[in-house]
């Protein structure tokens, strides 16, 4: 299995917008994105920090990827 990479916030929401998930808000440093299928993601976005390994894990799980998919 291959070892989840270091990804800041804005590298996150990218790579989920390009499988069809949009912006529908931002709260401070939380941007919440939506799905069309319904499914929703709320993503941290802190200035140069990368995002732990458990939180990438959850949002893969949230957005129904898998390590290999992303």
């Amino acid at each position: 299995m291959p070892k989840l990479p270091s990804l800041t916030g804005k590298a996150i929401i990218n790579i989920v917008e390009e499988i069809g998930f949009q912006v529908v808000r931002q709260k401070g440093n939380h941007v919440q994105m939506k799905h069309e299928d319904g499914c929703t993601l709320t993503i941290p976005v802190h200035a140069g920090k990368t995002i732990g390994r458990g939180l990438l894990r959850k949002i893969l799980r949230d957005a129904e990827l898998t390590r290999e998919s992303s």
